[in-house]
């Protein structure tokens, strides 16, 4: 590995999980974009998915106090299903199609939110399986799935603290199965594990940055900040990008 790839990897590696430790998600939106200038796709997606893994693991670690699992087992039951849905329409449905439509969703959905600052919406928690289920269509479909439980969580009514854990937890689960089903089909090589151990300690360097930087942030402001994260990714599922979206967190 070249001192210009190791330089790269390293400080895109520590953005990604930054991201991720101030808001709870976002990493793989950093990551694999930036990253496909200096490695190929089918390197930086399984990669991208075990930084994630760590990512999520250490904040729900982390945030284990506020965690509940009534909120996660929702989104969790709902996925499934949704991923079956998701795996049909890959084959069936125009792919920059569905990009479209969910960037201008999230950029909707983000503007207004942020132009009101008291949200007029409070969801049930039976809304999980909803956004749960959206999340497995999308994210099986498109390979970015978390917008849907992302803005679930904004429309909640949780404190900042509930949401974050709800996304780790439930990210965590995604990741750990996706990272799973690559090892399994033989994705996860071992090219892409060294490249792992190398970007490890910006991963873990990032993420605790991020999450100290979290705890100065007040609940409204944290908010605010995952909306203009969402519109950030609407923005970016607008571009015509064939092939590189979010993957999960």
């Amino acid at each position: 590995m070249s001192l210009a790839l190791l330089t790269a990897l390293l400080v895109i590696s520590f953005a990604a999980a930054f991201t991720q430790g101030v808001t709870g998600f976002g990493s793989a939106l950093v990551a694999v974009p930036l990253l496909c200038f200096f490695l190929p796709l089918q390197v930086v997606v399984p990669l991208t998915i075990l930084n994630g893994v760590v990512i999520t693991v250490y904040l729900s670690y982390r945030m284990w106090p506020h965690i509940d699992r009534r909120k996660i087992l929702p989104l969790v039951i709902g996925c499934a299903p949704g991923i079956l849905l998701g795996a049909w329409s890959l084959k069936m449905l125009d792919q920059a199609l569905l990009r479209a439509g969910l960037g201008l969703l999230l950029v909707a959905y983000s503007l207004y939110s942020l132009a009101n600052r008291e949200p007029r919406w409070r969801l049930a928690a039976w809304w999980g399986l909803a956004a749960g289920f959206a999340t497995g269509l999308i994210g099986a479909a498109l390979s970015a799935g978390g917008p849907p439980t992302i803005v679930y969580s904004t429309m909640t009514g949780w404190r900042k603290d509930e949401i974050k854990a709800t996304l780790s937890g439930f990210f965590t689960f995604t990741g750990g199965s996706i990272a799973l089903a690559h090892w399994c089909t033989g994705l996860t090589t071992g090219e892409v594990v060294r490249y792992w151990l190398a970007a490890l300690p910006a991963v873990v360097g990032g993420v605790l940055v991020g999450a100290r930087v979290y705890e100065r942030i007040d609940g409204a402001r944290y908010v605010r900040v995952i909306l203009w994260c969402l519109l950030l990714m609407g923005i970016f599922f607008l571009l015509p990008l064939s092939g590189i979206g979010g993957a999960g967190g």
